[in-house]
């Protein structure tokens, strides 16, 4: 069977704005929109909360991450493999976070967050997956796409104006779920992902079925450690860099009200932080791509980019004024940046099945979920027994471990 592919002018596009449209309204949502709500609901238990809801939302996500791509993988139909599914999800991740904006209270918006944490990755495992359609050639620049201009629009775009919402984040529920549900469908009608109807016959099917259905094809899901070394590196750099990060970003409104006491100032704070971010992002995004393939260099890029946002994180709690939040987003802009327009790409280079690219590219993907949902149970425990003070040393710590374990990765050399 041949393999489909999309053309760049197409694909580049959708896997712009389709992440930026996932990502975004949920970074919003999961760093000012969720706390603030659970803050009114109940304001002496905030932290604690925080953690629990981030804690289901990880498990959840880890399932449905694994569910949604190996559906999307057996799926056949006139608008491709992929394209049904993330609709689906995001249609019902928007009407889980218009639910959310209701709740009166804890379990009611418990429940309505988890059933939005399954539909979300509904979206992201197939739409990772869309980067498999890019010709051979340039599966970097796919990556690129997504990574680095994509994911730096979701990451800091949308919270500069996402703060704006801040007093009205019932509304901002609203509004960003209903804007994930329409940037999904654009992207998926920019893409027209090639119809995958007879790609491959029923018994053929049903035969894999069979064969994933044995205990050997189980084990071979995932390879021995002597075979996927590089990659199982490369995830451990995503997991530990992806905490260092969110550690922080997942308790900025926290951050800004109780450790920095910006008072007022805490929207235009919030606000400054991710325009600075977001440009810096995106300026990445177009030059971080081109200087790497013109002086082959990735592996270093990558693992160097985590020292940026470990230095960033020692700047809020060494300055606490606007020079560290102004210091903060600098650093954290350009490592952010950097990682996000590289480390696709670098996955790329050392997944151990190059048949199974969109399966390692999903699970690869996941560390994005998985972090932004476990990031906050850490910061959480650091802030109940040592202080908020203690979260930006976690953050430190974590974002360097990310980048000694992407040093370690010996099949690409620079």
């Amino acid at each position: 069977m041949d393999k489909k592919v999309v053309s760049l002018k197409r694909l580049i596009p959708g896997l712009i704005i389709g992440p930026a449209s996932w990502l975004g309204p949920y970074i919003v949502m999961n760093s000012l929109f969720l706390p603030a709500l659970i803050q009114h609901l109940d304001a002496p238990n905030k932290i604690k909360l925080v953690a629990l809801f981030s804690t289901c939302s990880m498990i959840v996500a880890a399932i449905a991450n694994m569910v949604a791509g190996a559906l999307s993988d057996k799926t056949q139909s006139r608008f491709g493999q992929r394209t049904p599914w993330l609709l689906g999800g995001a249609f019902a991740f928007m009407v889980a976070m218009i639910g959310a904006s209701f709740a009166t209270t804890i379990p009611v918006l418990l429940t309505a967050w988890v059933i939005g944490q399954i539909a979300l990755n509904f979206i992201v495992a197939p739409m990772v997956a869309w980067i498999d359609l890019a010709p051979e050639s340039s599966r970097g620049t796919a990556s690129s796409a997504y990574g680095g201009l994509g994911m730096a629009l979701g990451n800091n775009g949308f919270n500069v104006i996402g703060a704006m919402f801040l007093s009205q984040f019932r509304l901002g529920f609203i509004i960003f779920g209903i804007f994930t549900f329409v940037g999904t469908l654009l992207a998926a009608i920019i893409v027209h992902e090639p119809s995958n109807v007879g790609a491959s016959s029923v018994e053929e099917i049903q035969t894999n079925s069979k064969e994933k259905m044995t205990l050997n094809s189980l084990k071979t899901i995932f390879p021995t450690w002597s075979i996927g070394r590089d990659y199982y590196l490369a995830l451990i750099g995503k997991l530990f860099q992806g905490i260092g990060n969110f550690a922080i970003t997942g308790y900025i409104l926290y951050i800004m009200t109780d450790f920095l006491h910006r008072g007022s100032q805490t929207q235009s704070s919030i606000q400054l932080i991710n325009l600075i971010m977001l440009i810096f992002g995106i300026l990445m995004g177009f030059i971080a791509g081109p200087i790497s393939d013109k002086l082959k260099i990735l592996k270093l890029p990558v693992a160097f980019s985590t020292i940026f946002l470990a230095i960033a994180a020692l700047m809020l709690f060494f300055f606490r004024n606007n020079t560290g939040i102004i210091i903060y987003a600098f650093l954290a802009g350009i490592g952010m940046g950097i990682w996000n327009s590289l480390d696709n790409l670098l996955n790329l280079e050392v997944i151990p099945d190059k048949n199974r690219v969109a399966f390692f590219l999903g699970v690869y993907n996941l560390g994005n979920t998985i972090t932004q949902a476990f990031a906050p149970v850490i910061a959480a425990l650091v802030i109940s027994w040592f202080g908020f003070s203690a979260i930006f040393i976690v953050s430190f710590v974590f974002s360097l471990v990310g980048g000694l374990s992407m040093l370690a990765i010996r099949s690409v050399k620079r």
